[in-house]
């Protein structure tokens, strides 16, 4: 189980970095919604992109230099949060379709962090 955890806390961390850094510091413009679609201020979504950024970090820094372990945990819990509302903003905007990358990504977090509460008193 720990090498099925750190396996998903690795890819979540690369998507979640990639994710926050082209939100951080867009290269291209980011191109016209549907007209029907909200879109968030960019101060938001650059809030969103640091959250990104940090809940990557705290998935897989604690476990590597063995501190604060529970860390891990949170910011699991953090990252579903942040796609509970990529999901509805998804599905809100373009459908159901597009609800299901997100819905994914949220469940593995959401196991990653049942999956390390029950190991974070253990290391990892």
């Amino acid at each position: 189980m720990n090498i099925v955890l750190w396996i998903i806390q690795i890819l979540l961390a690369l998507l979640f970095l990639f994710s926050g850094i082209t939100k951080l510091f867009p290269i291209i413009p980011m191109p016209p919604p549907p007209p029907d679609m909200w879109i968030p201020p960019m101060w938001f979504l650059k809030f969103i992109g640091l959250c990104e950024v940090l809940g990557a970090l705290g998935l897989v820094l604690p476990g590597l230099l063995r501190r604060q372990q529970y860390l891990t945990v949170w910011a699991a819990i953090g990252l579903t949060i942040i796609m509970i509302g990529a999901v509805v903003v998804s599905v809100m905007g373009m459908g159901i379709a597009a609800g299901v990358t997100p819905l994914i990504v949220g469940i593995l977090c959401a196991f990653v962090a049942w999956g390390r509460s029950k190991t974070h008193h253990h290391e990892y």
